[in-house]
């Protein structure tokens, strides 16, 4: 039977009575009393029930970290390199400490309890809502599902409105969006954490569980060569930006005309940390690869396309003779949902190497990990 205590890296005792709920008010300056109503509806509250009743009151983001004597703006996590090297590794080790105690179903760490997450959905998902939703009621919390139609993002009402509307009902926001700015938007806006679980532009949560899964099967990040197979997409920009930060060798093989974004291009190669290349010819591209990464030709959104792309991605399939290719010691991914027969065979979706159902698996985990770290757990 798993142990009731879990120690975690930060050196402290996990227990539920410990972590059931950390008190911001030893970051804040001022008297309890002064916070704590005297009485509710009319009836006088005793001294000790108002004490338990501070114990329980919420302190918006900002105002812990001004108390502390840092920055007022809440952590929030919108691209990978926001970060340095060194956090993101701290968080990738993080996700490993909880996920071992989350499957060994030692659920005594709690750091999220009585605390809730609004989801933002403009576009939907299940592994999005499920890893989000459920990683935050394993560890106490209770997550809000709004749906495209429940809030119409920029629509109904302006980003900025609904970033500080749901900032005084909620601890963190996630979103996973069409449009980049309305990320940056919410972020900007917002006076608790906000996570990107998705736009246009980048996936950031993705390739964490990428980065976490490449972890657990080879034993190290740093040098692995990761080739991506297919279109430059948001999945490619935050490859991109992870490689800013951590050496890697990534290479993204795509047909001509579906090359990343140059800008993001520019700012991973001008780091100079990691070897950067984009290519048209994806058999020579996996040859020597660690991990061999696919995606859907034609995104959400991209619908309409997919006609056209199919055809423009002939040779572009990830199948039995590439992998073969890239050598027997490669290992291939997938973000999912994947179109078998289209983008990836199905022999090499379901083949030995393949850890696509781990890497999916590892959304939950390195999202945890994410969320520990902004909301200062």
């Amino acid at each position: 039977m798993a142990s009731s205590v879990l120690q975690l890296s930060c050196n402290c005792p996990l227990t539920s009575q410990s972590l059931s709920r950390r008190s911001s008010f030893s970051k804040c300056q001022g008297n309890l009393s002064d916070l704590s109503p005297t009485s509710i509806w009319g009836q006088r509250i005793p001294a000790h029930s108002r004490a338990a009743l501070v114990r329980t009151q919420k302190v918006p983001h900002k105002q812990i970290s001004a108390a502390a004597g840092g920055d007022s703006k809440p952590l929030s996590f919108i691209h990978i390199d926001d970060y340095p090297k060194e956090t993101i590794l701290k968080i990738l080790e993080r996700s490993k400490e909880v996920k071992a105690a989350i499957t060994a179903y030692d659920h005594s760490y709690k750091p999220f309890a009585d605390k809730t997450m609004a989801m933002i959905f403009t576009k939907p998902s299940m592994r999005t809502r499920v890893s989000f939703e459920t990683g935050f009621y394993l560890l106490g919390g209770h997550a809000i599902y709004l749906d495209p139609k429940s809030i119409e993002l920029g629509k109904r009402e302006e980003t900025r409105d609904i970033a500080r509307v749901l900032s005084n009902y909620n601890d963190i926001i996630m979103a996973r969006l069409f449009a980049h700015q309305d990320a940056l938007d919410l972020a900007k806006y917002a006076t608790v954490p906000v996570i990107n679980g998705l736009t246009d532009y980048n996936h950031p949560c993705q390739i964490m569980a990428d980065a976490l899964t490449i972890q657990e099967v080879t034993g190290g990040l740093e040098g692995a060569k990761v080739v991506y197979v297919g279109d430059g997409n948001n999945i490619v920009h935050s490859w991109l930006r992870l490689a800013a930060i951590v050496p890697l060798h990534f290479v993204c093989a795509c047909p001509r005309g579906f090359e990343p974004d140059a800008a993001t291009v520019e700012l991973a190669r001008k780091a100079g940390v990691s070897k950067i290349e984009i290519s048209n010819d994806p058999m020579e591209a996996v040859k020597d690869a660690t991990v061999v990464y696919s995606d859907v030709w034609a995104s959400m959104g991209q619908k309409e396309e997919a006609a056209a792309r199919l055809s423009r991605f002939q040779g572009f399939q990830v199948n039995d003779e590439m992998m073969k290719r890239a050598g027997k010691d490669a290992y291939f991914m997938h973000c999912l949902p994947a179109e078998r027969g289209k983008e990836v065979t199905d022999s090499v979706m379901e083949a030995p190497n393949s850890i696509v159902f781990q890497q999916a698996e590892n959304r939950m985990h390195a999202q945890n990990g994410v969320m520990l770290h902004v909301m200062g757990c």
